[in-house]
């Protein structure tokens, strides 16, 4: 860019939660190294309570306020007083800051933020939709948006049929679409992201071509899609963001060091990593099945249970006296999944955990909680064929002796050859997309070339 020409400027807009925040400032990052200003804002209530560690003093960091300031670390808000505060005061805060900032070109916005889009249009920039789901999970959510899709689901045995998907029994569509009554207030929030979508200029997803070509084209022909995927920090992928090699920002204070020293003493594939993401995490009951699967079981392991819920393990978990694992309250989880000595990844299959596990190419064991987590676990067995689903009993609980199988299934015996290689196939298609020239880094340039035209056309 020469000196005459006018940098472009970005504003990349997150909703508060670790998932959303994390694939968003990678793209910032991605913005950066192409020339792009960019600056990153989540809300006030979030940022003052979380662990900021960005090594990129490039990326400018700004807040727009939800309506709780004030709230402490501790203050949970219902999601039925918290949303409709958000879309309240979101719009007003989001145009103050435009204001304040000054010559933005583009409000790239958090598909759980569509009031953002009218605050672009507002000011006459460009609106752009990024999406933290699957392409799979955003086609089920658009149909149900448009009453393409009636919910609740009529018939229990019936199947889901949708362009680009594979057919889905009913459990196997996102908690909110198969037990749409159980949360309402977060399945408006999901739904409605497609309210006013085809307004969008761009439509963003965290997603790579080749993981979902079927339905990246369908969706071609309703919207301008482009998949800028996976979001993984740089030195995991394409090592051209030199020292890129963690998020930046954490909700928990990770245990590295405890971590890699204990990895460090392990055999190659030997050993089981647990982990159930930072929102939802299992009851006491299924926990007690996990200890009892670890226990007995014939494999080390690592664990990440959150420092409420240790009243629900053994205490020689707990104090680090277990000859066979290690627990921690919290992990440097790209560091763990990129080390040798793991051989699969037990997850709840939130989007970011699967995205790591395919681009470091570690088979996964699927146990999903709620949200899209049961439509990505399909993906992951029966789709991508890198793992396999640890199946829930009539109570809901996955079993001690069902979870053994499934990681004796992914960690040894011939299925376990199979699903490891297609684990590599992934991560090596993962590459080729982020990699120079390939079709996740092409349409980030698309998108780069159209701002900087736009913005050199104004002067």
């Amino acid at each position: 860019m020469s000196s005459s020409q006018k940098q472009p400027h970005v504003l990349v807009l997150s909703y508060p939660a670790q998932g959303h925040i994390n694939p968003m400032l990678q793209f910032c990052k991605r913005l950066v190294a192409k020339g792009i200003k960019t600056t990153f804002a989540t809300t006030f209530s979030f940022s003052k309570n979380v662990h900021m560690d960005l090594n990129t003093t490039l990326i400018t960091f700004e807040t727009f306020s939800d309506g709780f300031d004030d709230n402490g670390p501790d203050q949970f808000v219902s999601p039925d007083v918290y949303f409709p505060k958000l879309r309240e005061v979101g719009p007003k805060s989001l145009a103050d800051l435009v204001q304040k900032l000054g010559g933005v070109n583009a409000i790239v916005y958090d598909g759980f933020l569509p009031w953002a889009l009218d605050v672009s249009k507002q000011f006459k920039i460009m609106g752009v939709v990024f999406f933290t789901q699957t392409c799979a999970v955003n086609n089920i959510y658009y149909h149900v948006n448009r009453s393409l899709l009636q919910i609740p689901l009529s018939d229990s045995d019936s199947l889901v049929s949708l362009p680009g998907l594979p057919p889905l029994e009913n459990w196997e569509t996102p908690s909110f679409v198969h037990k749409f009554d159980l949360f309402p207030a977060v399945s408006d929030l999901v739904f409605s992201q497609f309210t006013n979508i085809d307004q969008a200029d761009w439509v963003l997803i965290n997603s790579f071509y080749k993981l979902e070509e079927e339905v990246v084209n369908w969706m071609g022909k309703l919207w301008r899609v482009r998949t800028i995927g996976p979001t993984l920090p740089s030195m995991y992928l394409d090592k051209r963001l030199l020292d890129d090699r963690e998020y930046g920002v954490n909700m928990f204070k990770p245990k590295r060091v405890e971590c890699m020293n204990w990895l460090n003493k392990k055999p190659k594939r030997s050993v089981v990593y647990l982990s159930f993401g930072s929102l939802m995490q299992p009851g006491s009951e299924q926990m007690k099945e996990i200890t009892c699967s670890l226990s007995d079981g014939g494999f080390s392991f690592l664990w990440v249970v959150k420092s409420s819920l240790k009243d629900n393990i053994p205490q020689e978990f707990v104090d680090g006296m277990s000859k066979k694992g290690l627990v921690v309250p919290w992990c440097p989880q790209l560091e763990v999944l990129a080390h040798e000595s793991i051989g699969c990844f037990v997850t709840h299959c939130g989007l970011n955990s699967v995205l790591e596990a395919i681009g470091l190419g570690v088979p996964m064991v699927a146990m999903p909680q709620w949200s899209d987590q049961t439509t990505n676990a399909k993906y992951v067995e029966d789709v991508w064929g890198v793992g396999v689903r640890a199946k829930q009993d009539v109570n809901g609980i996955v079993t001690r002796r069902v979870l053994d199988a499934c990681i004796r299934q992914v960690m040894e015996g011939e299925k376990s050859i199979e699903i490891r290689k297609n684990a590599t196939k992934w991560r090596d298609f993962a590459i080729e997309a982020i990699e120079e020239g390939g079709s996740s880094d092409k349409n980030i340039n698309e998108f780069v070339a159209e701002l900087s035209l736009q913005v050199s056309n104004t002067f």
